[in-house]
């Protein structure tokens, strides 16, 4: 009978109501279930309890990574001992407790299920662990491979603990790597003996390892000849291995938890290796790969988003030779076709190891029905799932790219597939709503080497580890993603066939080719995304699911209170600050606001204006509204496909900043009509202006650039750059209007378009973009000539704007104004005082003889009056 209350134990019940339930219930099994029920929750504790939970009113942990040096301390205390390594936590009361679990259990819910129903979460938390590294014993293993690597204890004991799991993983450890003799489990004076290398083999392959324990595993007594499992002692038979009503084919591995808390920590170790192996080499391609590539630095970050760093979209920097993109470089892709192969194979690789790995998840709901260790399940298996596991599910849902992810499904569905299989089971379900402990550093403490611990070496360090988004929290960015991609996939859909064409349609070029070209059907493409995006919100509202049942309705609701919003669903509202409020204050205030509107479906659409019109396509508010009226009946795959990406980018991914941010609206029923707004960097002549662009994804997009087309002009007299013309033409290599390397056709975005202009155009010394003046830098000519778009900049881009804000922008502008009108009024003062009192030149280009200065009195002192004007209307607003 002790074996089975050990069972019990091990999923978290106490030793009184084990034996209470085993009273009941001779079969464990039942017992377990009873349990769970919350049959037994009245039952009494004892002493000799040991409970996965912590205290909420604890304010200091020590954590200490048990070792065999330690057998004499108590295994059940995660608290340390008098004699250890001491490491602190922060109080709890700092913990943001979004996530916490306080509430009482719901009648007749599941909580008790839970092991982590009494744990703290926070994404504040910070801890510190001391962890021990060894240097690995090896062994021989007749018939395979030779020199196999043993997991030490340390790498089996490695990552950030919570309640109780280092005493269940070192004894787990400790038990399976015991070398003694052990004595048959049926009594009859035979002995056993097991290896390290029996559970604890690093096999390189995961189904090798598993072919290796199923040999192990079962052991048949030489003088008695019972078999039974050595990683239990419990005998196996037919009756014991398979439960009533399974098939009789079920794995024999899955009957004991002991076995499935091994299998998971080793299968895990095994792919978390491969993963940081795959990761490193990738980086490594990354980096040759960047070395061949013949661009400038400034290129380099304007075609790769990924590697731009927020930084730059709070500058206005020059490119190197002060001619923007001008040039004849060329950009070398050789190198590209050899990586993206590279990824794929190490995708694959990964993604049957997760399958393989899978199938030894705790899961009620496999074919054949749930075994034992599926309701027996062992705290170990729950601790590496949290530490190994997440680790992996981190690194990959915090790729921002939902079109990368969807071109890597062979990877990210079967990521999908363990987020499910884990929210689905009521014991594991709370690990998609706790933060993701992260090492962010180690820092090595010792090391020595003695006959003491068998000649190896043996070295502690520290590692600090830290709060991280949940999964569930990763999945939401994600879940972003995937809304804006389906509304590009659907929105661009033709309408229902109606009449015939009007006769307006019928003059238009090329109207006749606009036919579908899939008549009734989606692309191949195009239908893989649809799915993708399905699968992730089927995903997010499972989770949702399990956490509703284990944790209650408050818990969610707290937990969604939390998640990052999706901008376009969100309520309008005033944000505001006192006016006492600090500088620190009022910048997360702006930020704040600029992430959660940077992204919006608006109706950009024109009111009809003659009605009983056979004419039914709109006109559009949108400089390309002919181009957009001929593609009204469209259908083209690889477009919309293309679309559907660029908005599953620019969703989450537009560029916010107090210094320079970029805001995006984008018609909500024709997603290919976008209106952009960019407010000017600082240190540049263009801070805190708002410059307007009208942008159309025409019928060749992503094969070829969006046509952009720049509207702050002053009804066309002014031209604010040398690559801003006042015509509104947009000079940048990437649309193809300038030299340079240029759109690369499917992998080149909208984004980079933007982030161009944002810190290559609007620029600290717009003089040296203009080709033959890229030598003037800090000139007199320079200076009258920044001096004269500060002037076109407060006419203009500040004061025109609030004085008639286009649309659909007039909240954006004015909220802009409204939250940083103290520092725009000393900006303003500023350029006031470095003013040349030259005339304003709308043509910047042919400034006079390249920088001479005109009449005084140019109006700029009266455009900053009537702008600090508005600036305290602005503040006075509620």
């Amino acid at each position: 009978m002790e074996s089975e209350i050990q069972q019990l134990m091990e999923m978290g019940a106490t030793r009184t109501q084990a034996r209470a339930a085993l009273k009941q219930h001779k079969d464990v099994m039942e017992a377990a279930e009873s349990i769970f029920e919350g049959k037994f929750d009245n039952v009494g504790e004892d002493d000799e309890d040991v409970e996965m939970e912590v205290s909420t009113s604890e304010t200091k942990k020590r954590v200490r990574q048990t070792t065999s040096e330690d057998e004499d301390d108590e295994m059940g205390s995660i608290d340390g001992d008098e004699d250890g390594e001491d490491v602190f936590v922060e109080d709890a009361e700092d913990y943001a407790d979004y996530d916490s679990d306080f509430e009482p259990k719901a009648e007749g819910g599941h909580q008790d299920v839970d092991p982590y129903a009494g744990i703290f979460f926070s994404k504040d938390r910070r801890e510190e662990v001391i962890e021990v590294e060894e240097d690995p014993e090896t062994v021989r293993i007749p018939g395979t491979i030779e020199n196999l690597k043993i997991m030490t204890q340390g790498q089996w004991m490695k990552g950030c603990p919570e309640g109780s799991e280092q005493s269940f993983l070192f004894q787990l450890y400790s038990q399976l790597t015991d070398e003694t003799p052990q004595p048959c489990p049926q009594g009859c004076g035979a002995n056993y003996t097991r290896s390290k290398s029996d559970f604890f083999g690093f096999f390189p392959d995961f189904e090798m390892y598993i072919e290796h324990v199923r040999k192990v595993a079962r052991k048949k007594c030489q003088r008695c000849h019972s078999e039974f499992c050595t990683a239990c002692g419990e005998p196996v038979s037919a009756e014991r291995t398979h439960r009533p009503g399974a098939a009789m084919d079920d794995n024999e591995l899955f009957h004991c938890s002991n076995l499935q808390g091994v299998i998971l920590g080793l299968g895990l170790a095994i792919l978390e290796q491969q993963f940081v192996e795959d990761t490193e080499s990738e980086n490594d391609s990354s980096e040759r790969i960047s070395k061949r590539r013949k661009t400038s630095p400034a290129e380099d970050n304007a075609t790769s988003v990924s590697s731009i760093p927020l930084g730059l979209f709070s500058r206005g920097n020059k490119a190197k030779g002060g001619t923007g993109y001008a040039g004849d470089q060329k950009e070398d892709m050789s190198g590209q076709m050899e990586a993206w192969a590279a990824q794929k194979a190490k995708d694959l690789r990964v993604g049957s190891l997760l399958e393989a790995i899978r199938e030894y998840l705790p899961n009620l709901h496999r074919k054949g029905g749930g075994q034992t260790s599926d309701y027996l399940v062992h705290p170990t298996a729950l601790a590496h799932l949290r530490r190994r596991f997440n680790f992996i599910c981190s690194a990959l849902l915090k790729n921002d790219s939902l079109a990368d992810m969807s071109e890597r499904s062979v990877l990210y569905f079967e990521l999908l597939e363990w987020l499910e299989t884990i929210s689905n089971h009521e014991a594991l379900a709370s690990m998609m709503a706790m933060p993701i402990m992260m090492m962010v550093s180690v820092v090595s403490v010792s090391g020595k080497k003695s006959a003491t611990d068998g000649g190896f070496g043996r070295r502690e360090r520290t590692i600090m580890y830290e709060g991280s988004p949940s999964p569930r929290e990763l999945l939401e960015a994600i879940a972003v993603q995937a809304q804006a991609a389906l509304k590009g996939l659907e929105s661009i859909k033709p309408p229902e066939p109606t009449s015939e064409l009007t006769e307006e349609q019928k003059r238009m070029p090329h109207a006749a080719e606009k036919k579908p070209e899939h008549e009734g059907t989606i692309a191949d493409e195009n239908k893989k995304m649809l799915e993708f995006c399905h699968r992730i919100l089927g995903t997010i509202k499972a989770i949702d699911r399990s956490l509703r049942d284990t944790k209650g309705d408050a818990f969610v609701d707290r937990l969604h209170a939390s998640l990052p919003k999706n901008p376009s669903t969100q309520e309008k509202r005033i944000v505001q600050v006192s006016v006492g409020a600090t500088p620190e204050v009022v910048k997360k205030a702006y930020i704040d606001w600029a992430m959660s509107t940077r992204f919006e479906y608006c109706d950009l659409t024109m009111p009809r204006t003659v009605e009983g019109s056979e004419d039914l396509t709109p006109h559009y508010k949108f400089y390309y509204n002919n181009e957009a009226r001929m593609l009204a009946n469209a259908d083209i795959p690889k477009r919309s496909l293309a679309i559907a990406k660029e908005l599953a980018i620019l969703s989450t991914n537009l560029p916010v900043a107090w210094d320079s941010s970029i805001f995006l609206r984008v018609d909500e029923t024709r997603v290919d009509v976008i209106k952009a707004l960019i407010t000017g960097p600082e240190g540049t002549p263009y801070y805190n202006g708002c410059y307007l662009f009208d942008i159309f994804l025409g019928p060749s997009y992503n094969q070829l650039p969006p046509s952009v087309k720049y509207m702050t002009t002053n009804g066309g007299k002014f031209r604010f750059n040398p690559n801003l013309y006042a015509d509104g033409k947009v000079c940048l290599s990437l649309l193809g209007t300038w030299s340079g390397p240029g759109w690369v056709a499917g992998k080149s975005t909208l984004l980079q378009v933007l982030i161009s202009i944002q810190s290559m155009i609007l620029c600290d010394e717009p003089y040296l973009n203009e080709p033959g003046w890229a030598s003037d830098g800090g000139t007199p000519q320079s200076l009258a000539y920044s001096a004269n778009v500060r002037r076109m900049v407060v006419k203009t881009a500040m004061l025109g704007n609030l004085q008639n804000p286009p649309e659909p922008f007039e909240d954006v502008i004015r909220t802009h104004y409204r939250l940083k009108s103290r520092s725009i009024a000393a900006q303003l003062d500023e350029w006031l005082t470095k003013d040349d009192g030259a005339s304003t030149v709308g043509d910047g280009a042919n400034y006079g003889s390249r920088g001479s200065a005109g009449a005084s009195g140019n109006g700029f002192a009266k455009d900053v009056e009537d702008m600090k004007a508005l600036l305290k209307e602005l503040e006075a607003e509620k």
